[in-house]
């Protein structure tokens, strides 16, 4: 009895997992994670969506594993989350400062590196307006319509912050005390997130 090449979705392999990952790379950095899909992804890797959803869980979840981030967001972000809205802008920047300086902080400025250094930028920016900030969008978004516009100015401050302190290394915010780039910058967070935007049009 001669053997048939079996035809339709590969089945699960050791190196599937990886598989899917450079395809969801490659896909959220095309596209953004709005127009991705578990389906789109699936389909490219060649295998059923629920095996994607088998191995990450929610698009969020396989977004996070594919740039490869030490830490898990959901966790740094949970006490932002919990925050009064008047404290919004202190209680993320001393969540991601202890991120950045402490906690896996080398490994997390690395992966940053990696994205910059290889063109994905897409995927930098999927990750603070989608991972980051989208939930803190809909709690400011007063008057309607300008939260997207809030939570981008708090993008620009959070990333020249990380490109100052960590990569470029410019003294003496490089080595500042955590507490200190707290005290000093908090308050144009808070104010990019409740406070008057003038001339804003929705």
């Amino acid at each position: 009895m001669t053997g048939r090449a079996r035809t339709g979705r590969r089945p699960g392999r050791p190196d599937t997992r990886e598989e899917i990952l450079r395809v969801a790379r490659t896909r959220f950095a095309a596209t953004g994670f709005d127009k991705t899909s578990i389906r789109s992804i699936a389909a490219d890797a060649g295998v059923d969506s629920a095996l994607v959803h088998h191995y990450f869980g929610t698009k969020r979840d396989l977004f996070v594993a594919s740039i490869a981030l030490p830490t898990d967001p959901t966790v740094v972000l949970r006490p932002v989350l919990a925050a009064d809205t008047d404290r919004l802008g202190e209680a993320l920047l001393t969540a991601i400062l202890a991120v950045w300086d402490f906690e896996n902080g080398q490994a997390v400025v690395a992966t940053f590196r990696s994205l910059i250094a290889g063109a994905d930028v897409g995927l930098i920016k999927t990750f603070l307006m989608h991972i980051v900030l989208e939930d803190i969008a809909h709690r400011v978004d007063e008057p309607v319509g300008s939260g997207p516009l809030r939570v981008a100015l708090v993008a620009s401050q959070m990333s020249g912050l990380l490109l100052t302190r960590h990569i470029l290394s410019i003294e003496p915010l490089a080595s500042m005390p955590a507490h200190r780039v707290v005290a000093l910058t908090a308050q144009t967070l808070q104010h990019y997130l409740t406070g008057e935007l003038p001339d804003f049009v929705p």
